[in-house]
């Protein structure tokens, strides 16, 4: 990991296989249309769950470089939050509840701390989803994963907008306790543990039992980085996924075979098949605005000009 002051105003993103992303295509159009050039974006490749001296170094050298703007968190925010909390000079309330921190950022010299994901993968969510989903179905929802963006997503239903249309049953199916029972304890204060249902699974088996259990119209989700920052998928070929049921994969690069498997069923059991392309323009968007001060809508002339730049560079 090589840190060097920045020359010119200098956005970083703090991943796992940041070369890969489409941003690099992205970002300098971006930067055209939102009038910031000559403003770059660097990416920063950390391993999953990396050493606390890692993140700490990294985010130091942000907040100490004065070009150095901010940065947008993916995989590593509940660890970043973990590790740096104490260089943050304010951080978001809900980041502070949530324990992750997607968009990293200045104001009058101080760092800040902010998790976007609540707000951005809500607003993801409602572009296939329809109003009031769950209030007018008896269908369940299943999380892959329980990091940050799996965590925001149970905030949204929660606490979020999704509240007054919640499923009944949410079931988080991750490796570590750890995380769960910390999702767990948030879910108790918020008053709602009920619908929480968390499973450790050591292996595959474990997801494939739930989504084969699940009621028709069922949403599955993929918020592991399985199929992007390593290959594979958190199911095994055996798994059947609900009948009309929704499957969202969190990740839109990478080898994606969650979302093959879900293709491979499509026809037959009616799915609707989503990836992260929606999520990754709003949540990039977003944390460029905090970054640069801008305003920038997840709807309207803007944001559809900024995702079609996105979609032609794909």
């Amino acid at each position: 990991m090589e840190l060097n002051e920045a020359k010119i105003p200098t956005m970083y993103f703090i991943g796992v296989s940041t070369g890969q992303s489409s941003s690099k295509n992205i970002f300098p159009e971006w930067a055209k249309t939102l009038k910031i050039s000559p403003a770059r974006l660097i990416g920063i490749d950390l391993k999953i769950h990396d050493n606390p001296e890692n993140y700490q170094k990294v985010i130091h050298f942000i907040k100490n470089d004065p070009l150095s703007l901010g940065a947008l968190v993916t995989t590593h925010k509940m660890d970043l939050m973990k590790a740096c909390q104490d260089e943050f000079d304010e951080i978001d309330p809900l980041a502070f509840e949530l324990g992750e921190v997607s968009s990293v950022y200045k104001r009058r010299g101080k760092l800040f701390a902010r998790a976007t994901d609540p707000e951005c993968g809500g607003k993801a969510l409602e572009i296939f989803l329809p109003p009031n989903y769950f209030s007018e179905f008896d269908s369940e929802l299943l999380i892959l994963g329980a990091g940050g963006s799996a965590l925001a997503l149970v905030w949204y239903f929660l606490q979020g907008p999704g509240k007054i249309s919640a499923p009944n049953k949410i079931y988080v199916v991750n490796r570590s306790q750890g995380r769960l029972e910390h999702l767990v304890r948030l879910a108790e204060e918020w008053g709602s543990s009920s619908q929480i249902i968390p499973l450790v699974a050591h292996d595959s088996s474990v997801a494939d039992q739930v989504i084969n259990s699940m009621n028709p119209g069922s949403l599955v989700v993929n918020a592991t980085g399985l199929g992007k920052d390593v290959p594979g998928s958190p199911i095994t070929d055996g798994a059947q996924f609900p009948i009309e049921g929704f499957v969202w994969d969190f990740n839109y690069r990478g080898d994606l075979l969650f979302l093959e498997q879900a293709a491979s069923q499509k026809k037959n059991r009616s799915l609707t098949l989503v990836d992260g392309w929606d999520y990754f323009v709003i949540g990039w968007t977003q944390v460029i605005a905090d970054i640069f001060e801008l305003e920038i809508p997840t709807k309207g002339h803007l944001y559809d000009l900024l995702s079609e730049q996105a979609k032609e560079r794909r």
